[in-house]
């Protein structure tokens, strides 16, 4: 029996003697007392009559039992370091055992860091409090305390501070001058010794502080649907405030059980697993995402609670994601088996029938579209299709790509297939706010088209990729594809966020090659569009556009407007 969730909340919920911890990894200083615990009364989840209580740790990928000795002491319901020490760092688990069978209650790895000797505190072992100057506020000392008249003292950058002996330091209006470290040392008499524990904070005041945020996972619960032998990537993004949160922790559990992790080998893969958890940084917000893998969507996984954990101090936030059948998506399932029956029938028709999938999916899914009249975009609230972004400042090194932006994309997409884009020069009037127009429109899109080359780079054009990332990874709202204008080798110049995108959509402009209207440049830009009922129209056009002296004069005085706003 593994780690369950209703056992984390009961102990939020319970009153026990000691404060257990919750989080699976704990750091703990060399040299100071600590303990492992769990409430007594969760024991009645497991079993009645008599049990015994076993506490192991790992070694060298066996558990071994922990015999109590003068320094680890076992208890019925705790685990004693008097004190810790370097040795000690490992994995460790208690169980309840009937003589018949084990059950495991709860497991942690427990990391012990070495003692910083010039210093009362070690910097990789300390919590960071924002705060803004004017405003009250407490600094509270960790209670590990075995009795009650444990003495406690306070110390600012480790000097003792105002002789303060109380478990909470309170501040009636801070000041700037009240930042510094500050480490609060508990005393903690046991068998005629002293020894001791400490609580470390970082309390930064600012005069402008950003507003504090409460933690919490982006999104609520949700269920996804998708098919019978799908992959699906589950996406679970915690909001962390506007300063890095560096013990925050993000998992999933799949039934109250932890997944296994991810190998990054194909073929030794797990059915399930789990990506390694990142932190990122969105503007002046900082995030951590961890990803759940599902090779293939089984029935039973239909059945089954996702459960997504954030915890950051002793707080936590739960976000529930189930599966669920949906709609048949572009080609429908029956058409997959079908083609694996005719595979076994008859081998040489499946390989020429799948060489012709590969090669010409995108073509069948635009016919599959055509024929079927599918509209992804009705009753969805949205206003434009996809709002372009592109280089505006007049340092481009061509007016080629303004004018692809600003006259070709618009005159293949609006005139011939009939989507509507959002082109900020042409769309949006001059006099308002740019940065909460560019807001603005791009939530009201469906696709987020960005046309990429070297001298993208500018306030506006990060400025709008921002944006359309934060809306692909956090809120999920706004696919992105990605135009390679002019061959670009390296993408390091884009934020590294771009990365934790499912996958990069990129369509590339070979110049006249891609100019016709059934090119595969427009047919895969189409691919990416959502879907929607069309019907082509090349009255009046070439099937190669003819770009004259009059785009190019557009393109200057447009360059002009963007110099204004």
């Amino acid at each position: 029996m593994t780690l369950m969730i209703f056992f984390l909340m009961f102990i939020i919920e319970s009153a026990p003697e000691k404060l257990c911890p919750l989080r699976p990894s704990i750091d703990v200083l060399e040299g100071e007392y600590f303990f492992l615990c769990y409430p007594e009364s969760m024991q009645e989840h497991f079993q009645e009559g008599a049990y015994i209580v076993n506490w192991y740790k790992e070694n060298a990928g066996k558990q071994q039992l922990i015999r109590g000795r003068d320094r680890i002491v076992s208890q019925m319901n705790s685990l004693e370091f008097w004190p810790a020490e370097l040795s000690d760092s490992g994995n460790y688990s208690v169980t309840h055992s009937n003589g018949k069978q084990d059950f495991t209650i709860q497991k942690w790895t427990l990391n012990v860091l070495e003692r910083n000797k010039s210093s009362c505190f070690n910097k990789n072992h300390l919590t960071t409090e924002i705060k803004n100057a004017g405003t009250g506020h407490s600094l509270k000392c960790s209670d590990l305390s075995v009795n009650e008249n444990d003495s406690i003292m306070w110390y600012k950058d480790c000097k003792n501070y105002e002789n303060e002996t109380e478990r909470e330091l309170d501040f009636t209006a801070l000041t700037v001058q009240h930042s510094g470290i500050y480490t609060c040392k508990i005393l903690i008499s046991h068998e005629g010794k002293v020894y001791h524990s400490t609580n470390t904070i970082k309390l930064v005041v600012e005069e402008d502080a950003p507003e504090a945020v409460t933690l919490e996972i982006v999104g609520r619960d949700e269920e996804i649907e998708t098919e019978i032998g799908k992959e699906e990537v589950l996406n679970c993004t915690g909001f962390l405030g506007y300063y890095m949160q560096e013990d925050a922790s993000l998992y999933w559990l799949i039934n109250q059980t932890f997944p296994e992790k991810c190998t990054g080998i194909l073929e030794n893969e797990p059915s399930i697993c789990e990506e390694e958890f990142k932190k990122l940084q969105l503007g002046n917000k900082f995030y951590a995402t961890r990803l759940l893998r599902i090779k293939k969507v089984t029935d039973e996984d239909m059945h089954h609670n996702f459960t997504c954990m954030l915890q950051v101090d002793e707080r936590t936030q739960i976000k529930i994601v189930k599966l669920k059948k949906g709609n048949t998506r572009d080609l429908p399932v029956h058409m997959f088996t079908t083609g694996m029956v005719l595979a076994v029938l008859f081998p040489c028709v499946t390989v020429a029938v799948v060489f012709v999938c590969v090669m010409f999916r995108v073509d069948l899914v635009l016919f599959y579209r055509n024929i079927s009249r599918r509209d992804d975009t009705a009753g969805d609230g949205k206003e434009y299709d996809a709002f372009v972004s592109y280089l505006k400042d007049c340092i481009s090194a061509t007016a080629e790509e303004r004018e692809f932006a600003l006259k070709i994309l618009p005159m293949i997409l609006e005139e011939n297939f009939g989507y509507k884009l959002c082109i900020f020069e042409r769309d949006v009037s001059a006099g308002g706010a740019v940065v909460d127009d560019i807001h603005s429109f791009i939530d009201k899109s469906r696709r987020l088209i960005i046309i990429l080359s070297q001298n993208y780079v500018s306030d506006r054009a990060i400025y709008e990729l921002e944006s359309g990332l934060h809306k692909a990874l956090v809120e999920r709202k706004t696919n992105i594809i990605l135009i390679e204008y002019m061959p670009i080798s390296d993408y390091n110049f884009l934020p590294e966020s771009l990365s934790l995108l499912p996958s990069k959509r990129v369509v590339k402009w070979k110049k006249d090659k891609s100019l016709p209207v059934n090119s595969r440049f427009w047919k895969n830009l189409r691919y990416l569009m959502p879907a929607k009922p069309t019907k082509i129209n090349t009255k009046g056009h070439n099937n190669n556009l003819e770009l004259g002296s009059e785009g190019a004069q557009s393109q200057t005085e447009s360059c002009d407007f963007n110099a204004i706003v």
